[in-house]
């Protein structure tokens, strides 16, 4: 007959669930995985079944209760680590999406607004367009399977344990400054040439007032913008590429290894 004492089936129960709730809270969060258009029964089987495969090789987990205070709180802590290291990645899907925002009303296209799933709420074209683009090169990449891979070495970088490093939290605050400027700068081949484009239209307008500005200014904007976007789409990858790298090494910092 198999018989379990308390300290026993507590260490069994909780070196599943600790690791499943770190698992649950990276896939909420990360792109691809925390997509509202997946059903939550899909991502739930997802976590579990990366549950079963990590946890056996995670360290020795505290002698707790997990239904005690201090189980709770290491509940707690495992769900924010999670959260963190998912939102780490979807910062860089933020900053391509308002690049799309700036060059979508730069070109006029501000009315041309649809619902976001992922946010819930409403999103230029052009930003949708950008989104997109980025998931096919972040799926193009493998950067899920790095993700994956890089949640599976934290356990051993960062063990499950009362006491946690905040070094990480203030690295993912100091990394959210990227969404204005890696936004900026995406958006600034399409803000330049309009720029040029408009003062182009100023002078004409000043040169012929018989002009209808309003007439011909927005099909110019507009056509300009597109041409301009076309010839960027091309080059756009070594800047994502890059972006995602060190949204990776942000993630990183939770196992201090940074990717090369």
């Amino acid at each position: 007959m198999i018989s379990f004492s308390n300290t026993e089936l507590y260490a069994l129960i909780a070196g599943f669930v600790w690791p499943l709730t770190r698992i649950l809270g990276l896939i909420a969060t990360a792109p691809l995985f925390g997509n509202l258009s997946i059903p939550v029964r899909v991502k739930a089987a997802l976590g579990v079944m990366l549950a079963l495969v990590i946890a056996p090789t995670v360290p020795e987990v505290p002698a707790s209760d997990p239904m005690s205070l201090a189980g709770a709180l290491i509940l707690a802590q495992q769900l924010v680590i999670g959260l963190a290291m998912g939102f780490s990645m979807r910062i860089v899907f933020a900053a391509v999406e308002m690049a799309g925002e700036v060059a979508g009303l730069t070109m006029g296209f501000g009315f041309a607004t649809f619902f976001d799933p992922q946010t819930r709420g409403r999103s230029s074209a052009i930003s949708q367009f950008l989104s997109l683009l980025a998931l096919m090169i972040f799926l193009a990449l493998n950067i899920h399977l790095v993700l994956l891979a890089t949640l599976a070495d934290s356990f051993v970088s960062m063990p499950i344990s009362a006491a946690g490093d905040m070094k990480g939290f203030r690295d993912l605050a100091n990394w959210g400054g990227l969404i204005f400027s890696a936004g900026a700068q995406l958006a600034l081949p399409i803000i330049a040439a309009l720029l040029i484009t408009n003062i182009a239209l100023g002078i004409l307008t000043r040169a012929a007032p018989q002009l209808n500005l309003f007439g011909i200014g927005f099909p110019i904007t507009l056509g300009a913008g597109f041409l301009v976007l076309a010839l960027v789409l091309p080059y756009l990858s070594t800047p994502l590429e890059r972006l995602f790298i060190e949204g990776l090494n942000v993630v990183r910092q939770f196992s201090l290894q940074p990717v090369r």
